[in-house]
């Protein structure tokens, strides 16, 4: 199994025994060579769980009516960013269901008045809106998007009740690039009617995007969606994929997700060494977080503590810069030298 060969990440998908070891020791090597020991620390804050879409994977979808619905204010958002913010975290995220109030009432100003400090790098993950919602926020100072595709089939994405196509999915991400964002994507592994071949289809489109990192999370039926008591996915093919990606785009800011360890106490370990670079704490008040059920109730919390505590038994280091930052600079690099050849 070669990268590069036909095929190759389909098969590294299936990878187990000597040859999974194999795949995740190269995937550690290579971000090492890019990145060191770094891994990138990042808070994220869930800001509202209203959502107008109907996705079959998610707790949040709009017509989950035992979920109770909220919006933070924009004084609590400003307190945990001024009362609440870990020394180790470089990058703010801002997290909602897809909700046009929620961008407008809170995520905007607060964001207009973050950037003014110029301390951290700023990103969002609100979904798709018109092109002129992402002019908005990255003139308020946002640099970072990320826009999940789930799944890289569109007869599948259909059938998941995905928002709008996916090739609208693909052309809001090639718009947010063009115009200067750092673009991060995703995918859910294992997900009901996830076919090998659809997988792999999904891995090989995700890299041929312009983007600057990736996620990818095991499917965890959650409650109050219609995919409730399906099988979850295999936490080994869900770390291959994460070899996979750091293999095929090295220069990439790929996450550890919090899911991992709902599906193995050392999940989250497991990903970092198998070539992931990006941590995150969530910063969510407590009164809120149950209801931003993502995966399903009883989430597994990252709080600075475990963040740092995985990140020291992976044999690496927080990183004193952005995300961001250190994106932006490494894919300049890789484009002067693509011009240079």
């Amino acid at each position: 199994m070669k990268t590069g060969e036909p095929g190759w990440r389909g098969v590294a998908l299936e990878a187990r025994s000597d040859a999974q070891r194999a795949l995740w020791d190269r995937a550690e090597s290579t971000r090492k060579a890019v990145f060191g020991r770094r891994v990138f620390v990042r808070g994220v804050i869930e800001v509202g769980n209203f959502c107008r879409q109907n996705c079959a994977y998610c707790g949040m979808r709009r017509d989950n009516g035992a979920l109770r619905r909220f919006r933070l204010a924009r004084d609590a958002v400003r307190r945990v960013i001024g009362e609440g913010l870990p020394a180790s975290v470089t990058d703010l995220n801002f997290q909602a269901g897809e909700d046009p109030v929620v961008l407008r009432e809170v995520v905007l100003p607060v964001i207009e008045e973050l950037a003014k400090e110029g301390r951290l790098g700023i990103s969002v993950c609100l979904g798709t809106f018109d092109l002129r919602r992402y002019d908005e926020l990255k003139q308020a100072g946002a640099r970072g998007y990320i826009l999940k595709l789930e799944t890289g089939d569109a007869a599948h994405y259909r059938l998941l009740q995905c928002p709008g196509t996916l090739e609208q999915r693909l052309e809001a991400i090639r718009y947010l690039a063009r115009t200067g964002w750092s673009v991060s994507s995703g995918w859910i592994q294992g997900l009901p009617m996830e076919t090998h071949d659809r997988a792999a289809e999904t891995l090989d489109l995700l890299c041929s995007l312009p983007l600057a990192g990736c996620s990818v999370s095991p499917f965890i039926p959650g409650e109050g969606t219609p995919l409730f008591g399906m099988p979850a996915a295999d936490l080994d093919r869900t770390l291959n994929a994460v070899a996979v990606l750091r293999l095929s785009s090295p220069h990439w800011v790929i996450p550890a997700v919090s899911a991992l360890n709902l599906c193995h106490a050392a999940g989250y370990v497991r990903a970092l060494r198998a070539g992931a670079n990006l941590a995150t704490i969530n910063l969510t008040p407590s009164e809120w977080r149950d209801d931003y059920p993502l995966y399903r109730p009883g989430r597994w919390i990252m709080t600075e503590e475990r963040v740092l505590r995985a990140i020291e038994e992976a044999g690496c280091e927080p990183s004193r810069e952005s995300w961001i930052t250190v994106s932006s600079s490494l894919r300049s690099s890789e484009c002067g030298r693509a011009m240079a050849s």
